[in-house]
């Protein structure tokens, strides 16, 4: 009995096996189009991240479709040969995926050493890390915030995801191995891999810290469970086994299901900020979840969706996203950098860049990524030998080889010529004077605060002084020495230096708040500073919660927040809320000419504004257009003669309001 049963289970294995071979595996067409919706996602996000705050979630869109088709590709040799061929997946993968990425990281960095050279700081680290894909753990520890758009950029920040995949093409192929061996059926696995991604998400929300998302943005552990989504799909849906004859019921349901799920994730695209306590603590694997589907949906043949999703554009972008995601962070990186006023003209900038993403995509497409990928490399040493012998035979393959090898040269200087720690360490003159702000600010707060007290005693008085009754020369013979020296460097009227002398303020703001928190409170001395370098407005609500709580809430807010990224509706509406109605709140609007989203920023400031009474708009960005002369070389940050207009117009604004 033994022996029949053997034989009945060896048929069955030899059957599945030969239906396997029979099968071949199919190309997914709609696949391009769901690339093309992952890639179009992170594109606009990186460009204009005001009109689609979500599309950051294009990554874990591209971690499901390869989970799915890797483990698909996987168990496909696993079933028709009983085993995975590790040697030739690993060196399929390379083929298609490290020319064109060794050829972005040589050519970055010799654009690098040749014309950015402030770039340099780590470079033979990022690089290195990089080519052996364990770059995103250096960028946990090394790295900027991907969410920190604006101090100094690195155009190697998106390669964190192409660590993880390169993580998993490496292990995986043993692990499914070893999982098949253990668990023996596939719906097995399937439980084990959802327990994983399960563990892997609540890794990411046991992690999460507001302050500081790189560890559970950039962690392969926290960002796993997409692949395993994908991977684990795979075990219950795989492609060869799916049937286009199956009954109208189910293909309704399919259709239904794959657009609804398209819908959610596209308008996901337009509301999930990366920045909002939910994205990681369960908004970002619902919005996986999502995707699974998706992929499940167009993975089947007998789903209207996948034709909906095929096309000759989608089929384009598709088949190159893998380049597009590639290269365009140096590209941006690097134009954005030259030219200074994108805010300005964001859509016709926006444009440019995605043609220039395209023209580099293209010539990579064309010369790198499909000549390597069906290049037989047990030829090289041949070819080597005849291309000395005869280097004129072919221009393309000489033109190829020669820029290769002075990117090589040019990388090799820059690795040569990175600065030391000391040297990386050394602040510019506008970071010694922020810092020294900052220091100095820290130090005047405490006195601030007793003249709060005092300013708000004095509040009926103040008002009266601020009024033009007073005559101009009245107001002049009480100002003290120290008070007229403000009246004059500051070009105030006398009123508003005595209306300034008794009022209280918070101000809370970024980098730029710091550079001018000098002036701001030799002027209006009764301001506490709460300023930090790169702040965005997600980190507001805490700050203002902690000063009420501390009963240090002035009665007059200033915030100076927009420098570093884009507001919301709902963020702004939070801030005022939590000010609360019973204060005067000036916002400052934001001067980044060389940011996306600049207009969007000032724009939101506006209409906050006119919702509330009590929101009262500081328009520096009209005061200071076409002043480049008040401004470092940034042309973000006020020099000496900006600050001293920044607070004119803080002052005055101020006084005008609490006249009233």
């Amino acid at each position: 009995m033994n022996e029949n049963l053997r034989s009945v289970n060896m048929s069955r294995t030899m059957s599945r096996m030969n239906r396997h071979r029979m099968n071949p595996r199919r190309y997914i067409t709609g696949f391009d189009g769901i690339r093309t919706l992952a890639v179009l996602g992170v594109i606009i996000y990186h460009l204009m991240p005001a009109s689609l705050q979500g599309g950051y979630l294009g990554v874990p869109i591209f971690f499901v479709v390869s989970g799915y088709l890797i483990t698909d590709i996987l168990l496909q040799d696993i079933l028709s040969r009983g085993h995975v061929r590790i040697w030739r997946f690993l060196g399929h993968r390379m083929r298609r995926l490290y020319p064109a990425f060794v050829t972005m990281l040589l050519g970055t960095t010799a654009y690098i050493t040749l014309f950015q050279r402030s770039l340099l700081t780590n470079i033979r680290a990022t690089v290195l890390t990089n080519l052996v894909y364990v770059y995103n753990w250096f960028e946990i520890n090394h790295g900027q915030s991907y969410f920190d758009r604006f101090n100094g950029e690195s155009p190697f920040t998106h390669l964190w995801s192409l660590s993880i995949e390169g993580q998993y093409y490496l292990f995986w192929p043993l692990v499914i191995g070893i999982l098949m061996v253990i668990f023996k059926k596939r719906s097995r696995v399937f439980w084990f891999m959802m327990i994983a991604a399960g563990i892997s998400a609540i890794t990411m929300a046991m992690l999460y810290d507001p302050a500081n998302t790189n560890r559970v943005y950039y962690g392969t552990d926290t960002r796993m469970f997409a692949i395993l989504l994908g991977s684990g799909l795979a075990f219950i849906w795989p492609s060869r086994e799916l049937s286009a004859d199956i009954a109208n019921v189910n293909r309704v349901t399919l259709d239904i299901l794959g657009g609804a799920s398209l819908i959610a994730i596209i308008w996901i695209f337009f509301q999930m900020s990366g920045q909002s306590d939910f994205t990681y603590r369960g908004g970002m694997l619902l919005f996986t979840v999502l995707s699974t589907v998706l992929v499940a949906t167009v993975a089947h043949p007998a789903s209207h969706l996948n034709r909906v999703l095929t096309n000759p554009l989608f089929k384009y972008v598709g088949q190159r996203s893998y380049g597009i995601y590639l290269y365009q962070f140096p590209v941006m990186i690097f134009y954005e950098t030259k030219v200074k006023n994108i805010g300005d003209h964001l859509l016709l900038n926006s444009l440019i860049e995605v043609a220039l993403i395209l023209i580099v995509t293209e010539l990579s497409y064309r010369f790198i990524e499909n000549p390597m990928r069906h290049y037989d490399y047990s030829r090289l040493l041949v070819d080597f030998k005849d291309f000395l012998r005869k280097p004129k035979f072919n221009r393309v393959t000489t033109a190829i080889v020669a820029l290769t090898t002075v990117l090589f040269v040019i990388t090799a200087v820059g690795f040569v010529q990175q600065p030391s720690k000391a040297e990386a360490n050394k602040k510019t003159e506008l970071q010694k004077t922020i810092a020294a702000n900052s220091k100095a600010a820290d130090k005047k707060n405490a006195a601030a605060l007793k003249r709060q007290k005092a300013a708000q005693a004095a509040a009926a008085s103040s008002k009266k002084v601020a009024t033009e009754k007073m005559q101009t020369k009245q107001a002049e013979a009480k100002l003290n020495s120290k008070q007229k020296q403000v009246e004059k460097e500051y070009d105030l009227k006398p009123q508003v230096v005595l209306a300034m002398a008794n009022t209280d303020l918070t101000a809370i703001g970024d980098s730029v708040l710091l550079d001018v928190s000098s002036d701001l409170q030799d002027v209006i001395p009764g301001t506490v500073v709460q300023g930090r370098v790169g702040r965005q407005v997600t980190e507001v609500p805490g700050i203002i919660n902690s000063l009420k709580s501390q009963g240090q809430l002035a009665h007059n807010v200033l915030l100076n927040i927009g420098t570093n990224g884009t507001i919301t509706d709902d963020q702004a509406e939070q801030v005022v809320k939590l000010i609360g109605k019973d204060r005067q709140i000036f916002w400052v609007t934001a001067h980044v000419p060389t940011q996306s989203w600049q207009n969007q920023v000032n724009a939101q400031i506006a209409k906050t504004a006119k919702k509330h009474a009590n929101v009262h708009v500081i328009d520096w960005h009209g005061r200071a257009q076409n002043q480049s002369g008040w401004f470092a070389d940034d042309n973000v940050h006020p020099n000496t003669t900006g600050n001293r207009q920044l607070t004119n117009l803080i002052a005055n604004r101020i006084a005008e309001v609490n006249n009233n």
